[in-house]
């Protein structure tokens, strides 16, 4: 007797997906050390440690970081910044390090808007993004390998520089905010 199964539709079906495509986590660990535990607790923490009672909205201190103007998305930046950083001493390629620079950089220039800013960091969950792009990269074996001093640094210099981005795209809306109000 063959065993009849109706088809997952919908959000079961999006969440049986993404199960089946995300790696092996017990070999991703054994593979990515500590780092890779580290920096899945960061993002988690940075983008769905909290829920919005009565909804399925999930956000994390980087929203709520983002509330103080300017500085708040500064601090979400240099955090952040560890999960790159961590992806560079588990030898990512460089186009790999840009993507995640990219997926921080959008992070940072719309979360430094006000509320605007706000409400995308609940949305977009760079962090997250960047942790599986990790877990892809480890997921590969062979293509691993330790990246050089060189890219590292440029890695670092990238982040300072969203950070000084961000702090200058605050002075530009808050200046912006005051001109409209006074």
């Amino acid at each position: 007797m063959t065993r009849v199964t109706r088809p997952t539709v919908g959000r079961a079906r999006d969440a049986s997906a993404r199960e089946a495509d995300r790696p092996d986590v017990d070999r991703l660990d054994d593979a990515g050390g500590p780092h890779l535990a580290r920096v899945r607790a960061l993002a988690r923490l940075l983008d769905t440690a909290a829920r919005v009672p009565g909804t399925g909205v999930r956000f994390g201190l980087d929203a709520v970081l983002g509330l103080v103007p300017g500085l708040g998305d500064v601090a979400g930046t240099a955090i952040a910044g560890y999960i790159v950083l961590a992806a560079a001493r588990l030898g990512a390629p460089p186009s790999l390090l840009l993507r995640m620079l990219v997926n921080l950089g959008i992070d940072t220039a719309v979360g430094a808007v006000p509320v605007l800013g706000d409400v995308f960091d609940v949305a977009w969950r760079a962090n997250v993004r960047n942790v599986a792009l990790i877990e892809e990269h480890v997921a590969s074996p062979g293509t691993a390998r330790r990246s050089s001093r060189l890219v590292v640094a440029l890695v670092i210099l990238g982040v300072v520089l969203l950070g000084a981005g961000a702090i200058a795209l605050a002075v530009v809306a808050a200046r912006a905010l005051l001109s409209l109000t006074g």
